[in-house]
C-alpha cells in the first residue's frame, strides 16, 4: 500500500508539470549542428568541399552528410543562412560520393546498406528546401535521390541487411514514393514493412540484427529497435496510412518503454549490439526522440521519456563539444570521439522537432518512476526489478550466433548477469561491457588494449582457458515477487567462448529489497576443481573511494552515498582493486573498481555457498 501511494503521488506530481519537448529538441539540435558546421570543409578549392571531418577516425565519413537534415532544420529554427549553406554543401558533397549503382559506401568501409539513411535525410531536406532551389539544383537532387531509391528497391530485404536497415527503408521508400511521385517505391515499402513486422516476437521485440540462419538474420537489440527500426516503421505507417503496422509499433513501444531508466538512460546493455551501448543509446544508431515524438499523441509518457533521455544525453558532451561514448569519455580518452554519435543524434533530434511541434506537453510518470515491481520478458529471458533505491536488468538472453566465436554478437552479457544496475542519485552502480573487447568494425571501435569487462560475473581460468557465466547462453532463469521483495535466480555452467563447460556449475540468486541487494552464489565442482572468482566491478563515476574495512567488508564511498559490501555466509577471500587499471571500457565509456570474492575447493566438498549483501549505510 505504501509503494502504491508513493507511485500515485509521483504520477500526480509529474502530470502537474509541463514539459516543452520542441524547444528542448531545438536547443540541443542547434548545439550539435553548430559543432558539425565547425567540422565542415568550407574551402571550395579542396576536393572534400562540404564534407564533415572526423578527427578521431581521420576520415570523411560518408554518413556524416546525413547532417544535411539537422542543418536544414536548424536553418528553419534560427533563420541563420549559414546553416542553409552548410546543408547545401553537405548534400553536394554527398552527391559526388555516390556510386554508379546509386548507393553510398559507409566510408571507410564497403557497406552500402546505410544508403537508406542518407537518402531519407535528403528526401526530408528536399521537401523543406525545394522552393528555394534553382532548376539545376532540383535536377541534381532528384537525380541523386532517384538513383539511391532505385538501388534500395533492388537490394533491400532482410537477407541483405540487418533489420534496422529494412525497417528504415520502409520509411525511406514511402517518402521517395511521395517526393518522386513514383508508386513503385511505395509498393516496395509496404512489402518490406510486412516482412519486417513478421520478425516481431510475441513480446513485441524485433529480431534480425545478428547472424544469419540459412540466410535469415536473427537476434534482438533493444538499442537498434528503439533508435532505428520502430521509428522507421512508424513513419512508414503514417506516410501510407497503414494502421496495421502503426498499431504493431504502438504495442511494441509499450514494452520498450520499460527500458528507459529513471535517470533517462536507455538500457541497451543486454542486446546483441550492446558492444556499442553508450548509456544514452547506441553510438551509431539515431536516437529514441524520433520514435517517442512520432508517437507522442498516443501516450503522454512518450514525451516524458524523450525528455528524460535527452537530459541524460546532454551530460555526454565532451570538452571538444562532441557527444562521447559514455559519461567518463574525457577521463578515458585524450582525443575527440568519433563524430557518429553527434550527427546521428542530431538527425534524430531534427526528426523529433519536425514530428512533434506541440509547444508543451504534460509530464507523465514512466514505468521506471514507480517502485516495487518486477517485469519478466519471456521471449528475452530478461528480468527488470525496481525497488525504492535501485533498478536492475538481469539477462539470460539466449541468442546464439550461427557463426559462433567468429560472430561479433557473442561477447554480450548473459548467464543471469546484472547488465545494468542503477542506484538512486548515482547513475550507474554497475554496467555491462563486452566479455572480451574486440574490434569487429575498426571504424567504430577504438583501440583499447588490456581492458577488462565491467560486467559482474563468476569466472575461473585454467590450462583449458577462461570460463565464465557470461558465456552461458542456456542458463535457466526464474523470478518471483513476495510483497516488496524480489527473487531472481539463474542456473548454468561456467563456459568458455566456444560455449563448452569446463566442469563447474553455478547457481546465482538475487534478492532485491528496499534496503539491499543480496547475492547468493552456489558453486558445484562437477569435474574440475579450480579456484573460482566472483567479480563485482563498481562504476567509479570519477569519485569512488573504496575502503576494505576487514576480511569480509568493503566500503564504497561515492561522497553523496556510502554502500557496504559484506560477506554474510561462506568461505571466501575478499580482494579489492586487483588489476583495477584495466577495468575500463570504450562503450560505455566508464571506469570501474573491482571487488573479488575468491572461492577455493575445501577438502572433498563438491559444492560451496557464498552469500553477500550490498546495502546503503
Amino acid at each position: 500500500m505504501k509503494q502504491l501511494l508513493l507511485s500515485l503521488f509521483l504520477s500526480t506530481t509529474l502530470q502537474a508539470q509541463t514539459i516543452h519537448p520542441s524547444a528542448e529538441y531545438a536547443n540541443t539540435l542547434e548545439r550539435l549542428s553548430a559543432k558539425l558546421v565547425q567540422l565542415q570543409q568550407r574551402n571550395s578549392r579542396q576536393p572534400e568541399y562540404g564534407g564533415i571531418w572526423c578527427e578521431h577516425c581521420q576520415v570523411w565519413h560518408t554518413r556524416a552528410a546525413e547532417a544535411v537534415f539537422p542543418l536544414t532544420v536548424s536553418y528553419f529554427i534560427t533563420k541563420d543562412k549559414h546553416y542553409l549553406q552548410s546543408a547545401k554543401l553537405a548534400a553536394a558533397w554527398l552527391f559526388r560520393q555516390q556510386q554508379k549503382d546509386g548507393s553510398w559506401k559507409e566510408t571507410p568501409e564497403e557497406w552500402t546498406g546505410t544508403t537508406t539513411d542518407q537518402l531519407l535525410m535528403l528526401l526530408l531536406s528536399y521537401e523543406k528546401l525545394q522552393t528555394g532551389f534553382s532548376r539545376q539544383e532540383k535536377q541534381a537532387w532528384q537525380q541523386s535521390m532517384r538513383a539511391a531509391a532505385a538501388y534500395l528497391h533492388r537490394v533491400m530485404r532482410p537477407e541483405f541487411a540487418s533489420i534496422n536497415y529494412v525497417a528504415t527503408t520502409t520509411a525511406t521508400l514511402a517518402k521517395a514514393g511521395l517526393v518522386l511521385n513514383d508508386t513503385i517505391f511505395t509498393n516496395r515499402a509496404k512489402e518490406l514493412a510486412r516482412r519486417t513486422i513478421a520478425k516481431m516476437d510475441e513480446d513485441g521485440f524485433l529480431y534480425g540484427e545478428g547472424g544469419k540462419s540459412y540466410g535469415n538474420k536473427m537476434g534482438i537489440d533493444l538499442g537498434y529497435n528503439m533508435e532505428m527500426s520502430l521509428w522507421g516503421l512508424g513513419l512508414y505507417a503514417k506516410l501510407t496510412s497503414d494502421t496495421f503496422v502503426y498499431n504493431r509499433v504502438q504495442t511494441s513501444l509499450q514494452q520498450h518503454l520499460y527500458f528507459i531508466y529513471p535517470n533517462g538512460a536507455l538500457d541497451a546493455s543486454w542486446g546483441i549490439r550492446s558492444n556499442k551501448w553508450t548509456g544514452y543509446g547506441s553510438a551509431t544508431s539515431d536516437g529514441c526522440q524520433a520514435l517517442f515524438s512520432l508517437m507522442a499523441k498516443e501516450d503522454p509518457r512518450y514525451a516524458t521519456a524523450a525528455m528524460r533521455n535527452l537530459e541524460f544525453l546532454r551530460r555526454h558532451f565532451t570538452k571538444d563539444g562532441l557527444l562521447g561514448f559514455g559519461l567518463q569519455y574525457d577521463e578515458l580518452f585524450n582525443k575527440p570521439p568519433c563524430i557518429y554519435p553527434t550527427f546521428a543524434k542530431a538527425k534524430n533530434l531534427a526528426m523529433a522537432y519536425e514530428w512533434d511541434n506541440a509547444p508543451a506537453r504534460d509530464a507523465a510518470a514512466l514505468p521506471a518512476d514507480s517502485t516495487g515491481w518486477m517485469k519478466y520478458f519471456p521471449s528475452l529471458d530478461v528480468v527488470q526489478v525496481r525497488t525504492r533505491t535501485m533498478m536492475a536488468t538481469i539477462t539470460a538472453y539466449r541468442y546464439k550466433d550461427p557463426a559462433g566465436t567468429k560472430g561479433k554478437y557473442m561477447y554480450r552479457p548473459a548467464g543471469g548477469a546484472i547488465s545494468h544496475l542503477w542506484l538512486d542519485g548515482n547513475d550507474f552502480l554497475q554496467a555491462s561491457s563486452p566479455t572480451v573487447y574486440t574490434r569487429p568494425e575498426p571504424m567504430s571501435f577504438p583501440e583499447a588494449p588490456g581492458v577488462v569487462s565491467l560486467t559482474p560475473r563468476i569466472e575461473y581460468t585454467d590450462s583449458l582457458g577462461y570460463f565464465t557465466n557470461l558465456y552461458e547462453y542456456d542458463a535457466r532463469l526464474t523470478a518471483k515477487q513476495v510483497n516488496n521483495t524480489f527473487y531472481v535466480s539463474a542456473f548454468g555452467e561456467l563456459k568458455d567462448k566456444n560455449f563448452l563447460t569446463g566442469g563447474i556449475g553455478y547457481g546465482l540468486h538475487y534478492t532485491f529489497s528496499d534496503k539491499a541487494l543480496e547475492k547468493k552464489v552456489e558453486i558445484t565442482w562437477h569435474d574440475a576443481r579450480r579456484t573460482v572468482r566472483i567479480v563485482e566491478p563498481f562504476i567509479t563515476g570519477g569519485r569512488l573511494k573504496v575502503i576494505q574495512q576487514d576480511a569480509k567488508t568493503v566500503i564504497l564511498d561515492y561522497g553523496n552515498k556510502k554502500l557496504r559490501l559484506q560477506i554474510t555466509e561462506g568461505k571466501a577471500t575478499l580482494v579489492s582493486g586487483a588489476h583495477a587499471a584495466n577495468y575500463w571500457t570504450p562503450y560505455p565509456s566508464l571506469r570501474a573498481w573491482p571487488v573479488e570474492l575468491i572461492i577455493s575447493p575445501d577438502g572433498d566438498a563438491y559444492n560451496a555457498v557464498v552469500r553477500y549483501v550490498i546495502a546503503e549505510m
